[in-house]
């Protein structure tokens, strides 16, 4: 993919991109991990195996649609899961097959492209990295003295992202307005809950396939921001911890992420977010 790309930079922006989302290549390959990850059907009543019934036709499909710039994304469905712990029941959004396996290609030609731009202390949702390469930061950064550790949670972060700010981020690496205009439609894409439906003003897609990729984009200035201060931080998705040597380091660090979510129009949690 990444030799694929490099024919359509120019300047550090990429010009040709939802030309390798639509390649046979890419939604066979796309197609095969949502059939690999499972998961019930969309708002259209249409299961994997449905899917998988009529593989070859629906490829044909999406490829044609978005070949000429007519496809729109199906709303999400919106359905509820029990909350461990609680009595209350937790909203989850479900995408239509269709819908999964064009965000899988979109997310396997965009990744290459922002992932060289990622920050070395972000773990969340990236190849080859988790939660226990974090820990393991955390645990040797801990052993080595810094044992004043600010704990930072953004409030309803995936819900709250200002799409206008996400796409000037698109904007920076992307000049496919093919592809930011896929992009926008899935910000957009409708809710459906019962007869109710409603399009999201913020935030990205419950259960979309590129929802933690646009979070990483979105964060990824804060991750830079702070590591240009000189301050020892280790985000997944939108937790994060800095780890100071003292507590005057680690309340100004506080200081310096809460200024910095307050710009960037967002909030911390009250009752997550302590040093």
């Amino acid at each position: 993919m990444l030799a694929a790309l490099e024919d359509g930079v120019k300047g550090g922006k990429w010009y040709s991109l939802i030309d390798k989302v639509w390649k046979d290549r890419s939604l066979y390959a796309a197609w095969e991990q949502v059939r690999k990850n499972q998961g019930a059907g969309g708002v259209d009543g249409q299961s994997v195996h449905g899917f998988e019934t009529n593989v070859r036709r629906e490829r044909e499909y999406i490829r044609g649609q978005l070949e000429s710039g007519r496809y729109e994304p199906l709303p999400v469905r919106r359905t509820y899961i029990p909350k461990p712990g609680s009595h209350e029941k937790r909203p989850l959004g479900i995408p239509a097959v269709r819908d999964r396996v064009v965000q899988t290609a979109m997310r396997n030609v965009l990744e290459p492209i922002f992932e060289r731009t990622f920050a070395e202390h972000s773990y969340g949702f990236r190849p080859g990295r988790g939660c226990r390469d974090a820990l393991r930061v955390v645990d040797a950064m801990l052993k080595d003295g810094y044992q004043w550790v600010v704990d930072a949670d953004v409030k309803s972060y995936f819900d709250t992202i200002p799409h206008d700010r996400l796409m000037a981020r698109l904007e920076e690496r992307m000049a496919d307005s093919r592809m930011l205009g896929l992009v926008k439609g899935y910000l957009t894409q409708g809710v459906r809950d019962g007869m109710k439906e409603w399009t999201p003003e913020a935030g990205t897609p419950q259960g979309a396939v590129i929802r933690p990729l646009l979070a990483n984009i979105d964060l990824n200035p804060l991750d830079h921001h702070m590591a240009g201060k000189g301050w020892k931080m280790v985000r997944y998705a939108d937790d994060f911890v800095v780890l100071c040597r003292t507590q005057e380091e680690a309340e100004a660090a506080l200081s310096e992420i809460r200024a910095w979510v307050t710009e960037a129009g967002l909030m911390l949690h009250p009752e997550k977010t302590r040093i």
